[in-house]
């Protein structure tokens, strides 16, 4: 199911295997209401007691898998418990990655699953050229990681980083000291040094950010750190050292596209006209007005359905509900300074460019038609119109 900032589930977005659970249903299953109580919900890291958050790239098979197993089983009458079947699926995705069994399959077939980065590249090397100094942190093997960047960026990647950490076990990598930084030779076996520095050309294996800051001393918002994971990569640095963070992603490039389509600019402008319309009508209690009040409110919930599908037919934007944010885009306005699509998206913009915080307004400094806000809307011929209603 999807839930919104403020642990609301959006109504027409739950779902029981592949079949949806109808709204009456889901609130009865929560005593009545649509909220998720707090000690339900995921706890810092996207995990809670009854709860899990789903928002990276393995929760797409994970929550296709979980949703298949439970329909064949609901669709033949087998009992199951819930529990079980949870942690069978979740350990069968983690074993995938952890015994290294998907970088085997991603390695058999780099040009089908690895994109050529010529735009990685030109970020790369653009921002070397300025002066900055890169680093790489990541938990996967040195093997893979050489030979997905040797195809995406070329066989000098290295170059363009100043330290090259591989197998970090993030997100314990920004929080545990014990684990000591240990140097890999070409051929991936492990030196027994001491490591006193991080040498620009060497791979460092493990590690913890507490010596990594201790050796480069690079430190609090002179760091950019960008990931596409909001818990593992970003929450950490931003929270506990103030590391500027910029989270990637890849949605947001399909989601953009189709707010910018005519259909939802329409869709939406008409949902925030017949809003406006609603609350400023609802004084009027005579049969006639309530009659015309009662066909905006069944056009508006049309509308809101229209939109959503636009996106996706189950579940809609990742980025929102009906009206509210989503509990993952509340998370990820928290967690992160920039977000977007691609690293690429650095090459619209100089290096020294300076992106300032917008001032968003409080609902008490919102005027009654969000529509008014800044947006041209009232320009809208049929709009102007409208204003004039009584």
């Amino acid at each position: 199911m999807k839930i919104d900032a403020f642990h609301y589930v959006q109504l027409g977005t739950a779902y029981r295997g592949l079949q949806p659970v109808p709204d009456e249903e889901v609130i009865d299953l929560y005593g009545g209401t649509q909220h998720i109580p707090l000690y339900q919900m995921s706890g810092f890291y996207g995990k809670g007691p009854s709860i899990k958050q789903f928002m990276d790239i393995f929760s797409l098979p994970e929550m296709a898998l979980l949703s298949c197993v439970v329909d064949h089983f609901l669709g033949h009458g087998l009992e199951f418990d819930q529990a079980h079947l949870y942690k069978d699926v979740t350990d069968a995705i983690r074993d995938v990655h952890v015994k290294g069994l998907m970088y085997q399959w991603i390695e058999r077939d780099m040009e089908k699953y690895i994109l050529r980065g010529d735009e990685t590249f030109a970020v790369l090397s653009r921002l070397v050229d300025h002066g900055k100094q890169l680093f790489l942190i990541t938990n996967s093997p040195f093997s893979f990681v050489d030979k997905g960047m040797r195809h995406m960026v070329g066989p000098d990647w290295r170059q363009l980083f100043d330290v090259v950490i591989v197998q970090a076990d993030k997100p314990s990598f920004f929080t545990d000291r014990r684990k000591p930084f240990r140097k890999l030779d070409e051929k991936g076996s492990l030196h027994w040094d001491r490591i006193t520095r991080l040498e620009k050309g060497k791979i460092y294996r493990q590690g913890n950010l507490f010596d990594f800051l201790r050796l480069t001393e690079w430190r609090g918002p002179r760091v950019l750190y960008f990931g596409d994971h909001l818990y593992s990569d970003l929450a950490d640095l931003m929270l506990r050292h103030g590391w500027r963070t910029g989270a990637i992603i890849p949605e947001l490039e399909r989601e953009i596209r189709i707010i910018n389509t005519e259909q939802y600019m329409h869709s939406l402008t008409w949902q925030q006209a017949l809003t406006g319309l609603l609350e400023r009508m609802q004084t009027y209690q005579d049969a006639e007005s309530q009659q015309v009040l009662a066909a905006w409110m069944k056009e508006r919930q049309e509308l809101r359905y229209i939109t959503k599908a636009l996106f996706n037919a189950q579940f809609g934007s990742i980025f929102r509900t009906f009206h509210n944010p989503t509990y993952f885009s509340r998370r990820l306005v928290r967690f992160s300074d920039l977000y977007m699509a691609s690293l690429s998206c650095l090459l619209n913009y100089r290096v020294d460019f300076t992106f300032y915080p917008r001032r968003t307004p409080l609902q008490h400094e919102a005027p009654l038609w969000m529509d008014q806000l800044c947006t041209g809307c009232m320009k809208t011929p049929f709009l102007g119109d409208m204003a004039h209603i009584r």
